[in-house]
């Protein structure tokens, strides 16, 4: 899935396009703070599968019409690929919930704002799917 050209140029042009409209530069919502404390690679897996969820049920779905036509065909490769996810084995685990928790509260913090940085980080978040989550599939 993480191979298709097209979803890869879909997704990093939705995101070069919401990234223009994102002017709060000082955020970063998926880099190293989201990943602390949590270093086995299922586990990672599993925070980005609870962070994939919240991005689409959150912020694609409700900003849907914006960012056409790449919306479009972005929003149903991600869903797919959080059904493919959803047997991902559930940790209860301290620091997932909480970093989790406090990627959701910076982006509710910042209102529209945190919804738009959300699409202009989907790159990010398609590449840490596709480095943590691929090799869980084959492992």
């Amino acid at each position: 899935d993480f191979q298709e050209p097209y979803i890869i140029n879909y997704t990093f042009t939705l995101a070069q396009e919401a990234s223009l409209a994102d002017n709060i530069t000082d955020v970063r919502l998926i880099g190293k703070k989201l990943f602390q404390g949590i270093n086995q690679v299922t586990k990672r897996c599993y925070l980005l599968k609870q962070v994939l969820n919240f991005t689409l049920e959150e912020v694609l779905l409700p900003q849907s019409d914006k960012f056409q036509p790449y919306m479009k065909e972005v929003v149903p490769f991600f869903s797919k690929l959080s059904k493919k996810l959803s047997q991902c084995h559930e940790y209860d685990n301290q620091h997932i919930q909480r970093n989790v928790q406090n990627l959701k509260n910076t982006v509710k913090k910042l209102g529209e704002s945190g919804e738009i940085k959300v699409i202009g980080e989907l790159n990010l978040l398609f590449m840490a799917l596709r480095r943590e989550c691929a090799q869980v599939d084959q492992g």
